[in-house]
């Protein structure tokens, strides 16, 4: 049987040959591409370098962040030219600096904008940190610090990071585990964990860990490896959320209270230098993923298609593909994965792609590095 190869430059850096047949059985494309060809994709700038996360405000501006510690503003699918000023120093380096951007869900009222960061502590080290913030024209105003990923580490790399508020407006901060391993299974640290806080950063009294000797209040789930896609399922009051594996082993995860996703103790992916990793892909007490690729994707942004411009498309999850190159377009049958269409293939590294307003779905990429709109054609 024919096969093709694909060579990837992960996220991380690290670059693997992978071949398999077009139609290999384990984790095959489900549902075809047949769906691309149901939508154009509009350029709407093509100037990008690193972006990362996007956030429509309720005048009609949106704003993309862009990792080396940016965030643009666009009005009117047009870059207005202008950026905010007053960002927080960043942490450039490797995977680190700006990422994620939100809105609080009572915006409207308050005026709070949440990022995501790697903060640099001093000598090197840096921490994943989640600021608020509010807008003064294009000014950044009022800096409160939120949360900040306990210790700080040298490791350039997995530092995550996405945040979601649910329907009680709690906030869910993803962090990646920095290259610690085995510290991910262990609660008296912040890496590899997803957290749940309040608004203002403190920690509710019915999270899971709590009560427990030495273990951060603020950790609801545990065995992350590099969350880097997280989604809040409105309709169905859900948490999804996507990692990166090693050399295969992707997840795309539902992410529930106090449960266990196994990293580094399971793992469907192997070390890059081929070595074995772990012999377990499932294990007694752990939470196994609802979907995991081999070969690696390199797993990015997450969201859920809520629109009715896109026929067959609502309730599906949309994944940005790095490595492999392409918007994933993921089909649910409840609480399980049903199928993936794989959209767009070799049109950019898909870093995070959201729904505006107007129903409209917006992608950025990198290498080339553009924001784009998805087109539905009549």
């Amino acid at each position: 049987m024919k096969k093709y190869c694909l060579l990837s430059v992960l996220v991380s850096g690290f670059i693997f040959l992978s071949c398999q047949s077009p139609d290999a059985g384990v984790n095959n494309v489900g549902g075809g591409s047949a769906d691309t060809a149901k939508v154009t994709l509009q350029k709407i700038y093509g100037d990008l370098n690193n972006p990362w996360g996007m956030v429509w405000l309720p005048d009609g501006r949106l704003l993309v962040t862009e990792r080396a510690g940016e965030i643009l503003v666009f009005k009117d699918d047009k870059f207005t030219g202008q950026k905010l000023s007053g960002v927080p120093a960043v942490f450039n380096h490797g995977q680190g600096g700006l990422m994620d951007i939100k809105l609080h869900p009572d915006y409207k009222k308050n005026g709070w904008i949440y990022i995501t960061f790697s903060k640099p502590v001093g000598d090197g080290l840096a921490s994943t940190a989640v600021i608020r913030f509010k807008l003064k024209g294009n000014e950044i105003v009022d800096k409160e610090d939120i949360f900040e990923a306990k210790p700080a580490l040298k490791a350039d790399f997995h530092f995550g990071s996405r945040v979601v508020f649910d329907k009680d407006k709690y906030l869910f901060i993803s962090v990646g585990e920095r290259g610690t391993q085995p510290k991910v299974q262990e609660l008296d640290n912040d890496h590899g964990k997803i957290h749940r806080v309040f608004d203002d950063g403190k920690v509710p009294e019915d999270n899971p860990f709590v009560s427990q000797a030495g273990a951060h209040g603020s950790i609801w789930t545990y065995g992350h490896r590099n969350p880097q896609g997280m989604v809040y399922d409105a309709v169905n009051d859900r948490i999804w959320e996507d990692e990166h594996g090693p050399k295969g082993g992707d997840e795309l995860n539902l992410i529930e209270k106090g449960k266990n996703y196994g990293w580094p103790k399971t793992s469907y992916g192997i070390n890059y230098d081929g070595t074995i990793l772990t012999p377990n892909k499932e294990l007694p007490g752990i939470e196994n993923p609802k979907h995991y690729w081999v070969p690696s994707i390199a797993t990015c942004g997450l969201s859920i298609v809520t629109s009715d411009k896109y026929p067959g498309w609502k309730g599906n999850l949309l994944l940005g593909a790095l490595a492999a190159m392409h918007l994933n377009r993921i089909s649910l049958n409840g609480t399980e994965f049903k199928s993936e269409d794989r959209m767009f293939q070799g049109q950019g590294r898909f870093r995070y792609a959201a729904e505006s307003p107007d129903g409209y779905i917006y992608a950025i990429t990198e290498g080339p590095g553009t924001l784009v709109k998805l087109i539905p054609k009549k």
